[in-house]
């Protein structure tokens, strides 16, 4: 893969195995936060990994003790003087960002290794499956600097995920939640010790790259459209039209041979 050759100033890239990236955001000493920089790193690698087929599965974390503190807030005192037209390119150029990363045809997983406030939640809440830490822990800071909760995403996909009067709470009082009760309301998948974190992350991964290629991306495709359609009518004609293309693909009557036959189907994808 291309990308995983490049130098960036925000980011470190690794693959795993096979198909696993590992994306780690990589400003430790600033708690992972937010830049223009990043915004503009991260749209720039989720569009080049889209354009990789053997990209399979994406596993975002952070570097060091966080996984994102949310915008730098050294570069905050420069926002109020923006004017209107200049904070609005400043939403929409971190927006494009996280719109880019959730909307990566493969799988995203957050291994959330420590903190995820503000817009680092956000972007946690942009992946597909979350796993976190014990020492992970998440909050929705915007009211406490003036601004909305309503940002980068976090007023959708968190309501979604947790419901409206669950979602107002965390929101209205910016209180922190730590890893268990983020796991008890169904914010993280799973909670695990901090030194497992990564390996709980491969294993979902592994368990997803054993799947048909095609199957998974349409899969993905399916549940996020359906979250935003607005009748059951509608879910069921993009659900129709997924399988119907998927019945195309080498991977269906292979994964059919290969049950006939007691082993173990080889995906290719086509």
């Amino acid at each position: 893969m291309k990308c995983l050759n490049a130098t960036y100033e925000t980011l470190a890239l690794a693959e795993l195995a096979p198909g696993v990236v590992l994306m780690t955001l990589n400003r430790p000493e600033r708690h992972n936060a937010m830049t223009n920089t990043m915004f503009e790193e991260l749209e720039r690698v989720a569009l080049s990994l889209d354009d990789e087929d053997d990209c399979r599965v994406v596993i975002l974390t952070g570097a060091g003790r966080a996984f994102c503190a949310g915008y730098d807030l050294a570069d905050a005192d420069e926002l109020p003087s923006k004017g209107a037209l200049g904070m609005l390119d400043q939403q929409e150029r971190a927006a494009r960002a996280l719109l880019a990363i959730r909307s990566m045809r493969v799988p995203v997983i957050a291994a959330v290794n420590g903190a995820a406030a503000g817009g680092g939640l956000a972007l946690a809440l942009a992946a597909d499956i979350r796993v976190a830490s014990t020492e992970a822990k998440f909050n929705a800071a915007f009211v406490k600097i003036g601004l909305s909760a309503g940002d980068l995403g976090t007023s959708w996909l968190l309501t979604r995920l947790i419901g409206p009067a669950a979602t107002s709470e965390i929101c209205f009082t910016a209180r922190m939640v730590h890893a268990p009760e983020a796991g008890t309301l169904g914010i993280v998948n799973s909670v695990t010790e901090p030194d497992a974190l990564l390996s709980e992350a491969r294993k979902l991964a592994d368990s997803i790259v054993a799947n048909s290629p095609g199957g998974v991306q349409l899969s993905k495709r399916a549940l996020q459209a359906n979250m935003e359609v607005s009748s059951y009518a509608a879910a069921l004609e993009l659900e129709n039209r997924g399988q119907a293309l998927l019945t195309r693909s080498a991977d269906m009557p292979e994964a059919l041979a290969a049950f006939k036959e007691k082993r173990s189907p080889v995906f290719t994808g086509q």
